[in-house]
């Protein structure tokens, strides 16, 4: 049973790849970066595949990470880009479309790849990392909230056409993550209500499982 972890060098990436691997999946993850690469090899070691790929673009490598995937059942996006700023008009229209491009594509270009192999499987798990921002924007957010909303709205999509194919669609909303990146950004921040990764790798783990099936088009707040 295979699993494809895209963005696997995002925070959470690790613990949710390390889930998956001990939940006894066989996974491949992406990546866009030397660095994350190196710290995929380093942390994991040789437990898991890697397929580079830039999954902001057609053309990027999307194709190959899904097809090199063995018995492929389950899909994960952890790929996006946050984005905090000025208010909208004081942003430029190039930013706002990059944000909406970063997050967006990746999943589009994921499921436009995946879809055909899970519906001849007779379905299979399509997880998407979308934010708490989709539905309680903040202030200098417009662009981030936007394009996590669009992430939302895809995989409810998604669901609308391959649910009755048995491909579970569903996507994770968190809040705030906590990462070493984010404490150190927000050292005096009240982190009672962050979510660690291993929670986050948990809720993965089940919505990959067959132990999710009677779930799908879910948005799932953390």
């Amino acid at each position: 049973m295979g699993v494809l972890v895209a963005g696997a060098t995002a925070a959470s990436g690790t613990a949710i790849v390390g889930e998956l691997l001990r939940a006894g999946y066989e996974v491949t993850a992406t990546w866009n970066s030397e660095p994350g690469r190196d710290r995929l090899e380093r942390e994991l070691g040789g437990s898991v595949r890697l397929a580079g790929a830039d999954l902001s673009r057609p053309g990027g490598g999307v194709e190959h990470a899904v097809a090199s995937v063995d018995d492929l059942e389950g899909v994960v996006s952890l790929v996006g880009s946050f984005s905090s700023g000025p208010k909208v008009h004081e942003t430029h229209p190039d930013d706002f479309a990059r944000i909406v491009q970063l997050n967006a594509a990746p999943v589009f270009l994921l499921a436009h790849a995946a879809m055909p192999r899970l519906v001849e499987r007779g379905g299979g798990a399509f997880v998407a990392f979308s934010a708490r921002a989709a539905l309680r924007p903040f202030a200098g957010g417009a662009g981030y909230s936007v394009a996590k909303a669009a992430v939302l709205a895809l995989v409810k999509a998604l669901d609308a056409d391959y649910g009755k194919d048995g491909v579970r669609c569903n996507a994770i909303l968190p809040g705030t993550i906590d990462t070493a990146a984010n404490r150190e950004v927000m050292p005096n921040a009240d982190r009672s209500s962050w979510v660690a990764p291993e929670q986050l790798a948990k809720l993965v783990r089940f919505l990959v499982s067959n132990e999710s099936a009677p779930l799908s088009g879910a948005a799932l707040p953390v």
